[in-house]
């Protein structure tokens, strides 16, 4: 072998050790010593093993400013790349903390957005795992631009693959917009924040003093402001949450969720169903309970369970076949619909019609919230987003109410109306403008002025009421439901529609997009 040779193959090998090394030893274990993993090392575990093929390894950053020219490592502070989980292909990128705090350069950039260029053209998931200080304060606005680069990219991508944000370390300024428009954002408890403005500049603008754990921490996030769907105790639990997620996922909006075979019997009953739903119309029960009783196997992923609690969305599997639940929550607020949670059921059912995953609706809904602050706030637009997302969707979509069913609440939770497919009702439904006692109290309010025992005549009309209106009966008469069920048959009935409605075709008028009341 030449001098020539010898020496760039010795070459080779000094920038693969600078690009594998990042920071150095020294920073990497201080990274170690917060129990973070480093970039490659995260890399390696979200990965099936051997399958991470790196690009852009030896690209460095062109500032020539502020001593920078001296300060160049392989990489620039993210390895790109792409592999497979479960044998699918995946792109991804790991922000790397020990190399100029990860704050994000122009170079760097230009990684990430080759990636998910390289994604789009092949259709396959982006996976961001993000441990950033920010934009790179040396470059300016060639930082600001990058930032802007990957937006643009993060919306382009917005329904056509799944985007998956892990927030890893700090997330703050500008880098909080890339998972806000990713689809799932996970962050980690204890070592993860996002915010826009960091709390020495709330405390100088505003003088309000806040820790940046209270501020952008990820219970924070996980239940005030629900910018963040997932909460994990550590990295490796976040990593497997991205494996179990992908898992209900199809690659790109072309493709369906990958096929999980089961051996829950496709016609299982469940016997406990019939009773689950009490008596007292006013008193609750768990909704997971029926989820969970009816999909394969018992599982379900919960998405942003901490948030909205009153409505609960998540990932399950029907027959093998993945499908997005959506249900009212009789525990939390008798599962009324409010704002948020009509703005988290919305962002949901959308994601779900843009990746073609049929939804399963269960309805328990005794209306909209009540009060000032739900009107002042906009409960009318909020409330619209989700009766635009299930009229808007044309995924197979299943309905089933178990108990109440009131007013516009009614028409908003995918109803016959606004193109849900199958509709069954529990013989326990009650379908109605309002409640029997609001509706008696409105309809004999002259008559029970007069009445001689009020209360005993309101109990009556009640129950007539009850008889006559506030059951499922009528709204099958109508053909508003395709069959009232017994509840022990509801993973039978759902299963079978669902393989009927496998080759469903159905499309909205054309148009370049429609103008959701954001």
């Amino acid at each position: 072998m030449s001098d020539e040779r010898s020496g760039m193959l010795e070459r080779l090998s000094t920038l693969d050790r600078l690009a594998r090394e990042g920071g150095g030893p020294e920073r990497i274990a201080k990274h170690h010593a917060q129990g973070k993993l480093t970039a490659r090392e995260r890399i390696d575990a979200l990965l099936d093993p051997g399958s991470f093929e790196e690009l852009d390894r030896y690209k460095v950053h062109r500032c020539t400013d502020f001593g920078m020219d001296d300060k160049k490592i392989p990489g620039d502070g993210v390895v790109t790349g792409h592999g497979t989980v479960e044998g699918r292909r995946v792109f991804v990128f790991a922000q790397d903390f020990t190399v100029f705090g990860g704050s994000l350069s122009g170079a760097f950039a230009e990684k990430i957005c080759k990636v998910m260029d390289h994604a789009m053209r092949v259709g396959a998931p982006v996976i961001g795992l993000n441990d950033s200080g920010g934009a790179r304060i040396q470059e300016g606005v060639v930082s600001l631009a990058g930032y802007a680069d990957i937006f643009l990219r993060n919306t382009l991508a917005s329904g056509v693959v799944p985007q998956i944000s892990a927030i890893l370390g700090p997330c703050a300024g500008g880098a909080v917009y890339s998972p806000a428009i990713t689809d799932f954002t996970i962050m980690v408890e204890g070592s993860s924040y996002m915010f826009i403005t960091g709390p020495d500049v709330i405390r100088a603008v505003t003088h309000e003093t806040v820790s940046a754990e209270e501020l952008g921490g990820a219970k924070t996030h996980a239940t005030k402001s629900g910018v963040c769907h997932f909460t994990v105790p550590d990295e490796k639990a976040c990593i497997a949450l991205i494996r179990e997620l992908l898992s209900y996922l199809p690659s790109n909006r072309a493709e369906d969720a990958p096929v999980v075979p089961t051996d829950d019997p496709h016609d299982r009953a469940d016997a406990a169903l019939d009773t689950l739903v009490p008596a007292n119309p006013n008193k609750p029960y768990d909704i997971k309970d029926v989820i969970t009783r009816i999909v394969d196997d018992g599982g379900f992923l919960e998405v942003q369970p901490a948030f909205a609690q009153n409505i609960v969305v998540g990932f399950a599997r029907l027959g093998g076949r993945s499908v997005g639940v959506v249900a009212n929550q009789p525990m939390v607020l008798a599962g009324c619909l409010d704002i948020d949670a009509s703005v988290k059921a919305a962002r949901f059912v959308r994601f779900c019609d843009a990746f073609n995953i049929p939804l399963l609706t269960f309805v328990d809904v005794p209306g909209f919230l009540p009060g000032t602050a739900q009107e002042w706030h906009g409960i009318i637009v909020h409330g619209a987003k989700l009766l635009y997302a299930f009229a808007e969707a044309t995924v197979p979509k299943l309905t089933v109410i178990t108990r109440k069913a009131y007013g516009g609440a009614y028409d908003v939770m995918s109803s016959k109306h606004i193109r849900a497919d199958v509709n069954y009702a529990w013989p326990t439904a009650e379908i109605a403008v309002m409640g029997p006692e609001g509706a008696v109290n409105i309809i004999y309010r002259a008559e029970l002025a007069k009445a001689p025992d009020p209360e005993a005549r309101r109990a009556e009309l009640v129950h007539e009421y009850r008889d006559t209106f506030a059951n499922p009966f009528r709204a099958a008469e109508l053909g508003y439901v395709d069959e009232v069920i017994r509840p022990s048959e509801t993973r039978r009935k759902l299963i079978r529609s669902l393989e009927m409605l496998r080759d469903k075709v159905d499309g909205n008028p054309p148009k370049k997009h429609g103008n959701i009341p954001l």
